[in-house]
């Protein structure tokens, strides 16, 4: 499957390269210039991962910028080009416009920055979902509790973005802060070098969260010293009550030994929160009578038409969802893994009303 995998994507790097030295009005030599610039940022990407942790800090920062918003700029190049050439073959399109074409430059030029300008303007702004539940179960009191998911705190999102989401946050003035796995992106180094941990300790309230896969990406014994120096409370198929509401962490599905939820959760009086960082199964959470489940990982496809494929992959991959008693919000993260954009999908952070 990986072999396959590898010759699709070198097979369309090849497609595109050779749809942009054709298109480019220019004299060969810099048709192969600009070209050959293309194919370095591919490089770029396996050069970071590659070798990211070994080069100094500032310099895999920017292999990570340019490889990963890279991706981005190949998806689109890659549908544009394949409905141009379609196009052509419709003769809806002339031939000329493919080749040595100034107009056609400017246009694929031109729709591709316009998407990725709007991308990356979308990405900032952070979306406030507010989501109540009314509960027959005793609280002690209504609760705010903010939830997030999908942080990626790493090379890009970085120490000031990091302390802006925070200030949205505290500006809650919440009871409780939920993470729901993922808050490190795969690599400890800048989250050690540039101190996150210092921004996660301004939380002005009880933070709980569980694992994601990018904690085992990152490193388990990395990410658990991060998340204790953090002042985070890592939830690993365990549970804790605080505030008369109990709140269940799940070690996430990396760990093909982690314990089925009806273990961590057994019914009573207590309204249940569970964080499950992965959205599969999620009759589990039903059977095991679990009030509500909070869960990210989907990102909802990142950008479109991503969230087309998770829609496909997931019984619900974005927003809320219910199974018979069970309440469920499946969020496409307050952070993003990669290029930041967003086109078809966004960030958020949702505050949880319950009453």
């Amino acid at each position: 499957m990986f072999i396959v995998l590898l010759l699709v994507l070198l097979g369309s790097i090849t497609y595109t390269s050779w749809r942009f030295w054709l298109i480019l009005p220019m004299p060969p030599v810099w048709k192969s210039i600009l070209t050959g610039l293309y194919v370095l940022c591919f490089l770029t990407v396996f050069l970071h991962f590659a070798r990211g942790n070994k080069m100094p800090l500032w310099v895999s920062t920017v292999t990570y910028e340019i490889g990963t918003s890279w991706m981005i700029f190949f998806l689109y190049a890659l549908l544009l080009f394949l409905a141009m050439d379609l196009g052509r073959i419709l003769h809806l399109i002339p031939a000329s416009f493919l080749k040595d074409s100034a107009a056609g430059t400017f246009t694929v030029a031109g729709v591709i920055a316009a998407l990725l300008a709007y991308g990356y303007f979308h990405y900032h702004h952070k979306y406030r979902e507010v989501l109540e539940i009314h509960t027959e179960k005793p609280l002690e009191k209504p609760m705010t509790i903010v939830l997030a998911s999908d942080i990626h705190a790493g090379y890009h999102n970085r120490k000031a973005e990091l302390g802006r989401w925070v200030d949205l946050i505290n500006a809650e003035r919440p009871d409780l802060v939920l993470f729901a796995g993922d808050l490190l992106d795969g690599a400890i180094r800048p989250a050690e070098e540039w101190d996150y941990a210092s921004v996660f300790r301004r939380i002005q309230a009880p933070v709980y969260a569980s694992l994601g896969n990018h904690e085992y990406i990152t490193g388990i014994d990395a990410s658990l010293a991060f998340f204790a120096d953090a002042g985070i409370r890592l939830l690993r198929d365990a549970a804790v009550t605080e505030q008369g509401v109990r709140i269940v962490g799940r070690d996430d599905r990396s760990n093909p030994e982690r314990r089925p939820v009806a273990e961590l959760a057994p019914p009573d009086s207590l309204f249940t929160i569970l964080l499950d960082h992965q959205p599969y199964h999620l009759e589990e959470a039903e059977q095991a009578g679990i009030d509500f489940q909070f869960s990210g990982h989907t990102h909802h496809g990142q950008v479109w038409p991503g969230n087309w494929v998770t829609d496909a992959m997931y019984e619900k991959a974005f927003g809320p969802h219910q199974r018979g008693n069970t309440r469920y919000y499946v969020s496409s993260g307050l952070g993003i893994w990669g290029g930041k954009f967003r086109i078809g999908t966004r960030s958020e952070y949702i505050v949880l009303k319950l009453l």
